[in-house]
């Protein structure tokens, strides 16, 4: 699919915001292609750089055992609506027309190891030269500088050094990850916007650009409320309730409880509001929520486990006490204001389609979709080269 039916689905307007847009996405696994895949969305045309023989590594990244046209579910779904074209980055040959390739776009987005993509003479000076109205995007593990920027920049990696992996969990639960590649997704976002703010001030100035972002930065942003309450706080490192705990920081009731039948969570909420609603006599002055935590919490804890999660509800919503069933994923999928967004699509994989999500945002107000799945290594090799003449 072309950037104008790209368009087309997009509807309301004319064109989709990014039509028009050639992007090359040389970047490999989740963070620089979770960035393009965004930029395809709002209707650029995105041909991904590939390796001849394996490509991107991430088609053989299994999350489960389940296969789909001989790949992986998970790069079906962060290189839907892509182009694949295969490049010897060893042959003279191909990169002469990469370089070509590259002359025409509008951003190219990287995520080599700090030193590679120069010594490729594919740096950002390199192609600054040959396009100076080129965005160019750059993620890498750690930062260009410091002992760490040649190390492996992978999401539980950066998630260990970031302090990200104290902030959940109990007190007894040691380190704690967040249970997804959080660290490239957040990476992804933080690079689209990059791109996005490039692309506008080019369009002031027609000059392109340099954004660069990394793993650790990213996470660190991430924290930026906690770390900043750190930073300006003594440095006292929070503590982590002993139960129920879902910020480090915040006081009683803050947390996730077990009813008769699942979950609840609650979140800010007056103590003496509590002691009304949940029938909990002294509850408001029997502590200050920061210093009886563990002893609040449990108290609150064991009333919630004597009812279900709807009961519970039913006495606290229509108090507006800021209350919510902890839904699984067949929950969630299930839940009618779920279903009412749209944000699931079918896109094409092999001879056959999967379901995927779709973009989280809506333009004009309508959600960008493509049923254009993953492209096959080296798919539009061909159809590339005789379109922009290249050798």
């Amino acid at each position: 699919m072309r950037a104008g039916e790209a368009a087309e689905r997009l509807g309301a307007r004319d064109s989709a915001p990014l039509e028009g847009l050639l992007v090359l996405d040389m970047s490999q696994f989740l963070a620089g292609p979770s960035a393009a895949l965004q930029l395809g969305d709002l209707g650029a045309r995105v041909i991904k750089i590939e390796r001849p023989g394996s490509g991107d590594l991430c088609r053989d990244l299994y999350l489960t055992d389940t296969d789909i046209a001989g790949e992986s579910t998970l790069f079906h779904a962060i290189n839907r609506n892509k182009e694949s074209f295969a490049v010897d980055l060893k042959s003279s040959a191909d990169l002469a027309g990469l370089r070509a390739l590259i002359a025409r776009a509008d951003v190219v987005i990287q995520n080599f190891r700090p030193g590679v993509v120069e010594r490729l003479g594919l740096g950002y000076e390199d192609v600054r030269a040959i396009n100076p109205r080129l965005v160019y995007a750059s993620v890498s593990g750690f930062g260009p500088q410091g002992p760490w920027a040649k190390l492996p920049g992978q999401d539980l990696l950066a998630q260990a050094r970031s302090g990200v992996m104290w902030l959940t969990g109990t007190a007894e639960s040691g380190p704690m990850p967040i249970g997804l590649s959080v660290a490239d997704m957040l990476a992804g976002h933080i690079l689209a916007k990059g791109i996005l703010a490039l692309l506008v001030r080019r369009g002031r100035t027609g000059a392109g650009g340099l954004v660069e972002t990394s793993l650790l930065e990213v996470l660190v942003d991430f924290q930026f409320e906690l770390l900043t309450t750190f930073l300006n706080d003594g440095c006292r490192p929070p503590t982590r309730a002993a139960g129920y705990g879902a910020n480090a920081y915040l006081a009683a009731p803050y947390g996730v409880y077990r009813t008769a039948d699942g979950y609840l969570a609650l979140a800010m909420t007056p103590l003496s509001r509590l002691e009304e609603l949940l029938d909990l006599p002294g509850l408001a002055g029997s502590g200050d929520g920061f210093s009886d935590r563990d002893m609040l919490l449990d108290r609150i804890a064991a009333r919630l486990v004597e009812r279900t999660t709807d009961q519970w509800l039913a006495v606290l919503e229509p108090q507006d006490i800021w209350a919510a069933a902890v839904l699984d994923w067949p929950s969630l999928l299930q839940a009618e204001s779920f279903r009412a967004l749209g944000m699931l699509q079918s896109i094409q994989a092999g001879p056959g389609m999967m379901r995927t999500t779709a973009s989280p945002m809506r333009i004009d107000r309508v959600r960008p979709t493509s049923d254009r799945g993953a492209p096959r290594l080296g798919e539009h090799s061909d159809a590339i080269r005789a379109e922009f003449d290249l050798a």
